[in-house]
């Protein structure tokens, strides 16, 4: 049988609007402490967090966002690449090394900030806490890295809303796990389309509690909104990650 923390894995619904209550700084320390202690690529931590608390900067991150309510969240943490500690370090030992900003140090940074982030949000939820991931952070790269005064070789990943739920929202459908999860290979479907028709239906069916209990358009018919409706500035991202110093070494 599932343990309380599977249950809540099992359960995970995306909150966005929080009550108007402060949580503890012993249970944000605990969150903290669960961060030091999630798993770092070869140990070298390259990750860090920055804890928004000043209510002009969070307004000015929920516009970035797009989505207001950000500003209310009563935590609101942006998760980032950083391996400019571990060249400070290094050259405060007399070693300038081009490695600090390679692309192999950037994914085991971003790897890293992703585990943390993901940690945070089960031992969030294992406390009674909601939360909502905001990839929207990344709608203005440049933006938020002059706000948070982001130094060369870091980057921002993903933000993080916490904070006492205020709202119980239906848990939102997914697609048949055998379309995700293969064996030895990746697997090829004749019929997509085919394959997805129940989780199609299902999505019409859901409500979600962002746009006043209006039901949702099919999942195939989110697919092709995503794909022709995109960000010119997430789209140019790649820039973004060279302009914070990190070296591409892309093949001319």
């Amino acid at each position: 049988m599932p343990n309380n923390m599977i249950k809540k894995q099992l359960n995970h619904r995306t909150i966005r609007e929080f009550k108007d209550m402060e949580v503890p700084d012993e249970i944000y320390n605990t969150l903290l402490e669960v961060a030091r202690r999630t798993a770092t690529s070869i140990g070298m931590q390259q990750s860090s967090i920055i804890r928004v608390t000043d209510s002009d900067l969070k307004v000015k991150i929920s516009k970035i966002c797009n989505q207001e309510y950000v500003a209310r969240a009563p935590i609101l943490l942006i998760f980032i690449v950083d391996t400019y500690r571990n060249h400070q370090i290094a050259l405060e030992q007399g070693i300038d090394s081009k490695n600090s900003s390679d692309m192999d140090r950037f994914f085991q940074g971003f790897t890293d900030a992703a585990l943390s982030a993901q940690n945070i949000v089960n031992a969030a939820e294992s406390m009674d806490l909601g939360a909502v991931y905001l990839g929207s952070v990344l709608n203005d790269v440049w933006k938020l890295c002059d706000l948070l005064e982001l130094p060369q070789y870091t980057f921002p990943v993903i933000g993080l809303g916490i904070g006492y739920p205020n709202q119980d929202p239906q848990l939102k459908p997914r697609m048949d796990v055998k379309l995700r999860a293969f064996e030895n290979h990746y697997e090829k479907m004749d019929n997509y389309m085919e394959k997805i028709n129940d989780y199609d239906k299902q999505m019409q069916t859901y409500y979600d509690l962002r746009d006043d209990n209006k039901a949702m358009d099919k999942f195939s018919q989110q697919v092709v909104d995503r794909l022709t409706n995109v960000s010119i500035k997430r789209q140019d991202i790649v820039n973004a990650i060279v302009s914070q110093g990190f070296d591409l070494k892309l093949k001319e």
